[in-house]
């Protein structure tokens, strides 16, 4: 008869590596999600405000208050309607925003999420 081997499947040590190190993804997946449709219910309130035909000559108070509006209704973190900015480029206004979101994991590491993005206003007309 051959000889067998002893060991036949996943030991003790491999099973809590396997687990441990689906344990961190899952961590880093749950922290993440809040804060990616907390971004997508910004890029939707900005695009709405953007897109508003009627927002495309406001002025800066105005825009703001409409993204106030979104913001209220959405419940939305991590960026206010002040740090979102109106600037001028070569085919007309648009709406600006960068921000970064840090979450806490565990101990003393957390992760950082970088945003931006630039909406162009609805154009009425030539300015």
């Amino acid at each position: 008869m051959g000889m067998r081997s002893r060991q036949l499947g996943l030991g003790w040590f491999g099973t809590l590596f396997v687990l441990g190190v689906i344990a961190f993804f899952a961590i880093v997946g749950v922290k993440s999600l809040p804060v990616y449709l907390n971004q997508m219910k910004i890029a939707s309130s900005v695009s709405k405000v953007a897109g508003d035909p009627g927002n495309g000559r406001a002025d800066v108070v105005t825009l703001r208050k409409e993204l106030q509006r979104y913001w209220d209704i959405e419940d939305i973190n991590y960026l206010q309607p002040a740090d979102v900015k109106v600037k001028r480029g070569k085919n007309g206004r648009y709406l600006s925003y960068e921000y970064e979101a840090r979450e806490h994991l565990f101990y003393n590491i957390s992760i950082v999420f970088d945003f931006a993005a630039d909406v162009p206003l609805a154009n009425v007309g030539s300015e």
